[in-house]
């Protein structure tokens, strides 16, 4: 028979050094009594088999790996396991190992979202479960995914928090680990008290895909549900219609039928929102005509930002019937629910159009603090890399600080736009070059305010930077550097269109619009104009210079980045620890 393995129901379990015992089946008792185990020998055993886990070196006796993509803590990730170890621990791996696995060179590969389907589990939650199969311990709780950006958070039950111990919950599950699911049940009926209902509402979502291991988490969170204020289309877009239909009813059997009353939509509601759902904005225009109902009456506006495409939010703000700081039944106004949602273009809409930022909650939070609570402090803190894309997380957050500051607009003129005087020609030149190198340097930024701007919507021209690394966007035949020219209104179109483009990087973006102002400022600007130069030689030289203004880049949105986290730094002192300075045409960094 096989060796059973099972937890003491002790505290210890809880604090990463208890070690599990071995039991056997009792068809294989002799009738002779059993001597006490030898708990040293247990625990060598325990450390050995972790450090197979652990050590790199190990990696050459693995026989299978787990490819975990698409996680929200990395970029993904290759575990090297050991078939026959977690075969032993869990009957799931040994089915799973049982069956046809594709191998490469010997080592079967399996990918970690074909075996758990209904739910992401990222690698720290992947790797905690796969650490208890080795070793029989589990692990506390990660900081590096475990912590919020909020200074003023306990980090017992924020997002980060919560988002772990369901992902290692749901692992267990699917991977039959019994113990280890009685253990996060328990540890997650400890904290919801002390969490969000909206986070609560994701815990529930879990606890119903576990089924009836997790009964009493389950039974827990709906009651935590039916007494919370979360309407009827939260519940609807959040769980199953099964769980919301159990809850409805309990609302109703103990006398919350009133709350439950206002926040079902009528039909003519539901007529709107279903128009969003097919982002077609102009059939929301033609219902408000014939229902006599605003854009507020509906909640539109919050609806659209939590559950539409940010192009359908866009076009909604545009009509300029609805009030951006309008509330919802929750009390939540249309910037709350963006800084859940955590899409930068729709915060940076929201605020263009006037939504206060200081606003609160019912229970005293702001769009910052939302932000906050929400996103892992390990991927705030990680430096971003020029010409990558910054985390969507960090950027809101960067984003609302902004806001919350209330810094005046920097004004559009830089040195070059300046000296261009009232020539549109070198003027629109300098914003092409000026957006085009910010697309290479700053994508995500760039993005945001290019898409708010609707700067795709305008014709782009050939100017003075040709590298196709600026963008392969299709041109027109039309070239701002031949002579006669003269100003259309394409050109007025595009210039508009990119001016504005610079005026929201300058508001939500100073640190990256101060860096372009050096660059943009310098005389060797025309050394990333002709990167694609047919001498070879002189291409040669060009990427050199180049990569050395990278470096330049790099050290100095570091430099910025510490000071922008002081927050107390005036902005002029902030704009000087750029540490990018001018000398004789050539940026330099400043000792």
């Amino acid at each position: 028979m096989d060796a059973r393995i099972g937890f003491s129901d002790s505290n210890e379990i809880s604090n990463g050094s208890s070690i599990c015992c071995v039991t056997t089946n009792a068809e294989t008792l002799s009738s002779e009594p059993s001597a006490p185990p030898d708990v040293s020998a247990l625990r060598r055993l325990s450390e050995n088999l972790e450090s197979l886990f652990d050590s790199p070196g190990s990696d050459y006796y693995a026989d299978a790996k787990i490819v975990v993509t698409g996680s929200s803590s990395s970029n993904g990730r290759e575990i090297l396991v050991h078939r026959c170890i977690l075969a032993s621990r869990s009957p799931f791996f040994k089915n799973m190992f049982a069956t046809s696995a594709k191998e490469i060179k010997g080592v079967a590969e399996f990918e970690l979202k074909e075996l758990a389907k209904e739910h992401q589990v990222g690698v720290d939650a992947v790797e905690a479960v796969l650490a208890y199969l080795y070793s029989g311990k589990v692990r506390p709780l990660p900081k590096a995914v475990c912590v919020c950006v909020d200074a003023d958070c306990l980090h017992v039950a924020c997002r980060p928090v919560v988002d772990f111990m369901v992902e290692v919950l749901y692992a267990s599950s699917t991977f039959q680990i019994s113990e280890l699911v009685a253990l996060y049940q328990r540890q997650l009926l400890d904290i919801l008290e002390k969490a969000a209902i909206d986070d609560i509402l994701l815990v529930l979502s879990v606890a119903n895909m576990c089924g009836k291991e997790c009964e009493r988490l389950l039974a827990r969170c709906i009651e935590s549900i039916v007494k919370s204020d979360a309407d009827t289309i939260t519940l609807d877009k959040s769980l199953p219609q099964d769980i919301v239909k159990q809850i409805v009813d309990s609302r109703k059997e103990l006398g919350l039928d009133k709350l439950e009353s206002n926040s079902v939509p009528d039909k003519h509601v539901k007529r709107i929102h279903r128009a969003l759902d097919s982002d077609d904005v102009e059939l929301v225009r033609m219902l408000l005509k014939e229902g006599h109902t605003t854009l507020d009456d509906a909640c539109a506006l919050h609806y659209a930002v939590a559950y539409c495409d940010a192009k359908t939010t866009t076009e909604l703000l545009d009509l300029g019937i609805a009030d951006v700081n309008h509330r919802n039944q929750r009390g939540y106004t249309v910037l709350h629910i963006s800084a859940m949602r955590k899409e930068p273009k729709i915060i940076v809409s929201l605020l263009t159009k006037g939504a206060r930022p200081s606003d609160l909650t019912l229970d005293g939070r702001n769009a910052l603090q939302i932000s906050k609570r929400l996103t892992k402090a390990m991927v705030y803190n990680k430096s971003p890399e020029e010409g990558k894309a910054s985390p969507k997380d960090r950027l809101c957050i960067e984003i609302l600080e902004q806001a919350e500051r209330r810094d005046p607009l920097l004004g559009e003129a830089a040195l070059s736009l300046a000296m261009a005087g009232d020539d549109l020609r070198m003027k629109l030149l300098y914003l092409e070059n000026r957006v085009g190198l910010a697309k290479l340097l700053f994508p995500m930024e760039a993005k945001v305010a290019m898409d708010i701007a609707q700067v795709d919507g305008t014709s782009e021209f050939p100017l003075g930077i040709k590298s196709k690394n600026l963008g392969n966007a299709q041109r027109t035949t039309v070239d701002l550097n031949e002579a006669p020219f003269r100003i259309q209104e394409e050109h007025l179109t595009r210039m508009k269109a990119l001016s504005r483009t610079v005026e929201l990087g300058k508001r939500f973006f100073p640190r990256c619009s101060e860096v372009l102002n050096k660059i943009m400022d310098a005389d060797d600007i025309s050394e990333l104009a002709y990167l694609g130069s047919s001498d070879p030689e002189e291409r040669l030289l060009k990427k050199q210079r180049y990569m050395e203004l990278q470096e330049v880049l790099k050290q100095a949105f570091n430099e910025d980045k510490e000071e922008f986290d002081k927050s107390a730094m005036s902005s002029s002192a902030s704009s000087t620890s750029l540490g990018v300075a001018r000398s004789n045409g050539k940026l330099t960094i400043k000792k």
